[in-house]
């Protein structure tokens, strides 16, 4: 007869049929030892129920059913063929208990994970996987009430049903394992070459990863406007991540294809990866505090260009705070215009660069623009740009005008392959003071991390080689932040 009962597993939902099982393991007065795995996750498809709240209904079941219970905490690791080795060890440093073949039987019915404990020479208990036919499993179990079957009130065990009701726990379970709705949007503009994007997406992925990383929350993790799902592609690399849900959300049909051919084709190792395609300017996409990392890379940009300015992107906050989790956090990379954008330049530009035409083109094409010369260039961009401004000519290349509108060109004008496009977005309508007001208003603290950004690569080979600013006096200008990377967390008791 073992002394103890060492029972592994997730333990989401507890049923009526292991309170019965286990009592006969247990008859003799042995200890059942629940090694709850995947502690430290929440709120993801594979774990939609925190441990605490599973702590709380193992405790609760274990005092109803008379049995003599220990629950220790086991935090995820990368898949290991060691898992039953490190187990064990977790439970001794707990507990100081040093489970060893001799005193203990494994209770398990998963086979790969009993295989890896029959190994160490411990005898298994097969739990449902005894009998024929199999009982339906916990997961089973919770599947039902994901799909609003009433029927898994009859399998579940008393302790579980009492704690999911006191805490509300059925309708978060519901939320995390049922899927949004995917909606039949198309993309923002005709005037894409999406093929262009995806190339510049997986181009830069390994960048914008690499500046966001440590700041993202495991568990629930959302990229909105994922593109070709290029981020997500590493995230989903990423061992500490192995037990989160990666969603993709983007609007491009194109790019969102492009999301599901990649899975399909095995990009992605962790199982619960998905993607929708939704309208993030069309309303809310998750439920409230069921989020526990946002990602947007060079988004926000695009809802102030098309939706209302400044109130469409602060609406769209408002949902990121809504959706995200106590204590999860947005990160938000993108553009950012100047700290004084209405101040008004010099800014000269060279005309030796290519053609400079008596008027301005109707249909510029791709071809057209990449002819003309820098200075040309400015009066396309102020005849197409969707935001009018001014602007006065000083001499053949130097002009005045605002701060704000002079970057809005430079950081646009070799855009030639989606020119009509681009010239319908807006890159520096918010400063970063701007930004921080905004995510202020919405609750969101702002982490000492956030920051704006000058692209001095862009600065250095695209816009000091045939530009250059000063003041109106003459006196040269440093330029000015192009984009900005803010951290904005939700209080853990907001």
């Amino acid at each position: 007869m073992a002394r103890f009962v060492l029972f592994p597993g997730r333990h989401h939902l507890l049923t009526r049929f292991q309170a019965d099982y286990l009592r006969q393991l247990a008859e003799d007065g042995s200890t059942i030892v629940w090694a709850v795995t995947s502690a430290n996750h929440e709120n993801t498809k594979r774990n939609p129920v925190p441990y605490h709240r599973r702590e709380a209904a193992i405790e609760r079941f274990s005092v109803q059913t008379g049995l003599r219970s220990v629950v220790v905490p086991i935090f995820d690791a990368a898949p290991t063929d060691a898992f039953a080795e490190v187990t064990l060890k977790t439970i001794t440093v707990a507990t100081g208990l040093d489970l060893t073949p001799s005193d203990t039987l494994v209770a398990c019915s998963t086979p790969e994970v009993a295989k890896l404990y029959e190994l160490l020479g411990f005898p298994i208990a097969w739990v449902e996987a005894s009998l024929d036919p199999q009982p339906e499993r916990p997961w089973d179990v919770l599947l039902r009430l994901s799909r609003g079957d009433g029927t898994w009130r009859e399998l579940a065990h008393p302790a579980t049903i009492d704690v999911f009701e006191r805490y509300r726990l059925v309708d978060t379970v519901r939320t995390v394992i049922n899927d949004p709705i995917i909606g039949d949007e198309g993309g923002l503009t005709a005037t894409r070459d999406y093929r262009t994007y995806v190339e510049a997406f997986a181009v830069a992925a390994e960048r914008k990863w690499s500046a966001v990383r440590q700041y993202v929350e495991p568990g629930r993790i959302v990229d909105i406007g994922c593109g070709a799902g290029s981020v997500l592609e590493l995230a989903d690399r990423e061992p500490a991540l192995y037990e989160s849900d990666l969603i993709g959300v983007e609007i491009a049909r194109h790019l969102y294809q492009e999301c599901l051919h990649k899975k399909d084709q095995g990009v992605f190792r962790n199982a619960n990866v998905y993607f929708y395609q939704r309208n993030v300017l069309g309303g809310a996409i998750f439920d409230e505090r069921s989020v526990d990392t946002t990602l947007t890379f060079a988004l926000t940009h695009e809802i102030w260009s098309y939706g209302q300015r400044r109130a469409s992107v602060l609406e769209f906050a408002r949902r990121i705070f809504e959706h995200t989790a106590p204590g999860g956090v947005w990160i938000n990379s993108d553009v950012c215009g100047p700290d004084d954008p209405h101040r008004s330049v010099l800014l000269r530009l060279t005309r030796d660069d290519g053609d400079n035409p008596a008027a301005v083109s109707a249909e510029p094409s791709k071809a057209y623009m990449e002819k003309l010369s820098t200075r040309a260039r400015l009066d396309q961009f102020a005849a197409d740009f969707a935001f009018p401004f001014s602007y006065e000519p000083v001499d053949a290349e130097t002009v005045r005008i605002e701060l704000a509108s002079a970057m809005d060109f430079l950081t646009r004008k070799d855009y030639t392959d989606n020119w009509l496009s681009e010239t319908k977005e807006q890159f520096c309508g918010l400063s970063f003071a701007d930004w921080t007001a905004l995510l202020t208003e919405v609750g969101f603290t702002i982490d000492p991390a956030s920051t704006s950004i000058r692209n001095d690569w862009v600065v250095d080979n695209r816009i000091a080689p045939v530009a250059s600013l000063t003041d109106l006096d003459g006196t040269p200008l440093n330029w000015p932040s192009t984009h900005l990377l803010a951290v904005a967390r939700r209080p853990h008791n907001g």
